[in-house]
């Protein structure tokens, strides 16, 4: 049998998408209405738990649309130059739209917000600067021959996950660069304003890594045995997830370390290879729900939320930390947050199907004169909705 491409619109990718998007939302929800008394209990613990996904899922699913992106254009025969342009175009649009939010945030907040928050190094800086580096990666491994592209491709990706792992707790600690002023260093090691590194913030190290990851996982889908044997192909992915943690863990008690400070938790090579290995899992369950499961009858709330990530992700901050929150921060009981956070949901649902329809109906065919004087071209799906 012939194999045959992946379909222009994956939607275990739209639904992964989704999923983050849900649990963003009640992550960031209980943080910002629950009492401090409620602050404790084992919801808001595994509220916060949940929250430690979303991140690592929109990057690592950047990864795998760009691989799949590249991979089309290198079937169509692009040139390479024009395809890196065209990635990394959407890579500058991303980091410029973090650059926006963030003048936003202030803007909105200026009589309490520091000047400093301008400079804060979030998740769409680093998503967009993710993008430019996967972008060169991909012009960098070009070769005539697909197979050839796409296994340089894979192997660098790989390369580069790891070295930005393994890299990550020198620059974290003993080997920071101190040299570099603060708003600059913060993209390497989150330091912002603070003596140390800060976790809850997303710098190139070690957060990147979960984008090359993506790629080689994106390179892989297009592979002729991902191809022929699809279904096969993504039950092993889990499988390798699964390796991953157990090997996470061993190497977590081995007495060998190699660095000076150890924190497993934050910066350690070990926990990242923990997180990939659970995200591969997380990939292939979906998967295997898109194909077989509920999500093949009629409309996926989910997925439609997926296919409009960065509009919800935008918007619903607003709503649940910013100046137009709906409930009162920090005063909510739990169900009074529950509600809150159901009310977010069916408004971030509302807007995305708007837009949906809104896209549909300004991508319709114009009538043949119009038509005639249209210079615009088509593009490529973009690596990250």
């Amino acid at each position: 049998m012939t194999p045959t491409a992946p379909s222009s619109r994956l939607s275990y990718i739209d639904w992964l998408r989704g999923l983050a998007c849900l649990l963003m939302f009640q992550t960031h929800c209980y943080d910002s209405w629950l009492r401090p008394d409620l602050r404790d209990s084992a919801l808001f613990h595994w509220s916060q738990l949940g929250g430690t996904l979303p991140a690592p899922l929109f990057i690592f699913l950047a990864g795998i649309s760009m691989a799949l992106v590249t991979e089309r254009l290198r079937e169509k025969g692009i040139a390479r130059n024009t395809i890196v342009k065209q990635t990394a175009l959407r890579g500058v649009e991303i980091f410029a739209l973090g650059i926006l939010f963030r003048l936003q945030e202030y803007a909105l907040g200026f009589k309490w917000v520091p000047w400093t928050d301008l400079f804060r190094v979030d998740v769409l800086n680093i998503l967009g600067l993710s993008m430019l580096l996967m972008a060169l990666l991909c012009w960098l491994t070009f070769a005539e021959q697909l197979a050839a592209a796409r296994a340089r491709s894979i192997f660098a990706a790989l390369a580069a996950a790891t070295s930005i792992a393994m890299l990550t707790p020198s620059l974290w600690t003993t080997h920071r660069p101190r040299f570099l002023p603060w708003p600059l260093e913060s993209y390497i090691n989150g330091v912002h304003v603070f003596p140390e590194p800060q976790h809850w913030l997303f710098p190139l190290f070690p957060w990147s890594a979960f984008a090359f990851a993506g790629l080689a996982v994106g390179f892989l889908v297009y592979t002729s045995f991902a191809r022929r044997n699809e279904a096969l192909f993504f039950f092993l992915l889990g499988l390798a997830g699964v390796g991953a943690c157990y090997l996470s863990r061993f190497l977590d008690e081995s007495p060998i370390h190699l660095y000076a400070v150890y924190d497993y938790w934050h910066s350690n090579p070990n926990f990242l290879l923990m997180r990939c290995g659970i995200l591969l899992i997380i990939l292939f369950l979906v998967y295997a729900w898109c194909r077989w499961g509920l999500a093949q009858m009629g409309f996926s709330p989910v997925i439609q939320l997926g296919t409009t990530s960065l509009l919800v992700y935008w918007v619903h901050i607003e709503f649940v930390y910013g100046l137009f929150s709906i409930l009162p921060k920090r005063a909510c009981s739990i169900p009074k947050a529950t509600f809150g956070l159901f009310v977010i949901f069916l408004a971030m649902l509302a807007l995305s199907i708007l837009r949906t329809r809104y896209k549909k109906r300004s991508s319709a065919p114009s009538p043949p004169l119009t038509r005639q004087f249209s210079t615009a071209s088509a593009s490529p799906t973009d690596p990250s909705s």
